[in-house]
């Protein structure tokens, strides 16, 4: 593990694999004829990748056409005020041989939208980095993004009641 002097700990690739399990929201940065976009998906990690489902558009295109990606997780501990963030890079692929497509429709990975999500594209990580940071003490949790700091002896963060997903209580959308 390396510590920098502004406290910054680089995380081992084990410890970002535990908090890419831990984690089901993520970014997807992907480049399409020079353009780049950026996605929040939702994920399950799957043997050596991550998993996602996709309807047509740009995310498939970039899959379809085995671009690079990249891929990234934050959180936040507020009982430790300790942040952290995880980036994956890899070639994107869509899952096409039938037995791996039975393979990825058995994992509890459902759509949140309504919309039609047929497809899943599994990221192969050629990198893995993550950090982890002390907060400054005297900046107060975001609440902004639908999380509540919990009381000082509880362990970490928990939904607001009413979050749309936790991991959970998946909800089934009708295909």
């Amino acid at each position: 593990m390396n510590r920098y002097p502004d406290g910054t700990v680089i995380l081992s690739n084990e410890e970002c694999w535990e908090l890419l399990r831990r984690t089901s929201v993520g970014r997807l940065a992907v480049s399409i004829a020079g353009k780049p976009d950026i996605f929040p998906i939702n994920y399950l990690t799957d043997r050596d990748g991550l998993v996602f489902r996709s309807g047509a558009g740009t995310k498939l295109a970039a899959a379809a056409l085995l671009h690079d990606v990249a891929f990234e997780i934050d959180g936040y501990e507020p009982t430790n005020r300790i942040a952290w963030s995880v980036v994956v890079k890899g070639k994107a692929h869509q899952v096409e041989r039938m037995e791996d497509v039975f393979a990825a429709e058995d994992l509890p990975l459902f759509p949140w939208l309504a919309s039609p999500k047929p497809n899943f594209v599994r990221i192969a990580p050629t990198e893995i980095t993550g950090r982890r940071f002390h907060i400054v003490d005297d900046v107060s949790p975001d609440t902004s993004i639908g999380w509540e700091a919990v009381e000082a002896n509880a362990a970490a963060v928990t939904a607001e009641p009413g979050a749309e997903f936790h991991r959970g209580a998946p909800k089934l959308h009708p295909d």
